[in-house]
């Protein structure tokens, strides 16, 4: 393109070539402030898609059953957790439901079949790849399905159960234990259903008003992650 020419700075100049090089990095530092609001946007952008990156990583699960003991279900301020479950909840599941089972209930489930009238299972089957699932009250991971199967293979199990059933390379460990009597609940004390083992090992029946939660930094920003 055309040489931009400052004047009183020509070639033949006889000031010193240090002042034409400060010129020149006074110049460029104007560009770059004129640049600096898109650069930084796109900066906040690329952080922004980091930080969902890894929000959305899904959590290490597998390996031997974790067992614990009854005092995770002391009486704590509300009920055997320590909040209600969360405001928004995933697949339109109902929210009283959720919390009298999560948090009022060491026995009773949502009835048979229940999962099929929300809208788990058209979520489910559009995902792509695995579904994390978050405790309905704190928020945290507790299953990732389907791993080590199709989701059709996830779904036609639960469908012959009555409830979603998962596997023990399907569980998330760090969050979910299963007492003596195979109950099955969160470290933060939600009812989530029972350990009922066929001749295919560990079978986790769950109520899916439990595991509907949204991930911990969403639900306090006011996100759902309806699509999942």
């Amino acid at each position: 393109g055309s040489q931009r020419v400052v004047p009183g700075l020509s070639d033949s100049s006889p000031r010193p070539r240090m002042a034409r090089t400060l010129l020149l990095i006074l110049a460029c530092t104007s560009l770059a402030g004129r640049r600096a609001p898109r650069l930084r946007r796109a900066a906040t952008l690329v952080a922004t898609g980091c930080a969902a990156s890894a929000a959305t990583a899904q959590p290490a699960t597998g390996g031997a059953l974790v067992r614990g003991d009854d005092s995770l279900m002391a009486p704590k301020a509300h009920g055997t957790t320590s909040t209600p479950v969360q405001e928004r909840l995933r697949w339109d599941v109902d929210r009283a439901t959720a919390d009298r089972i999560c948090s009022y209930n060491r026995h009773y489930a949502e009835y048979a079949g229940y999962y099929k009238r929300t809208t788990f299972i058209a979520a489910f089957s559009a995902a792509e790849g695995e579904t994390t699932f978050y405790d309905s009250v704190s928020g945290k991971p507790l299953f990732v399905a389907p791993r080590g199967r199709t989701h059709d293979a996830f779904l036609a199990e639960s469908s012959a159960h009555g409830w979603p059933s998962f596997r023990d390379e399907e569980c998330v460990w760090d969050n979910l234990r299963i007492l003596d009597d195979g109950e099955a609940v969160s470290v933060d004390g939600t009812h989530l259903g029972h350990n009922l083992p066929d001749s295919k090992g560990n079978r986790y029946c769950i109520n899916l008003v439990s595991v509907a939660g949204t991930p911990v930094d969403e639900a306090a920003a006011g996100v759902t992650r309806s699509e999942l």
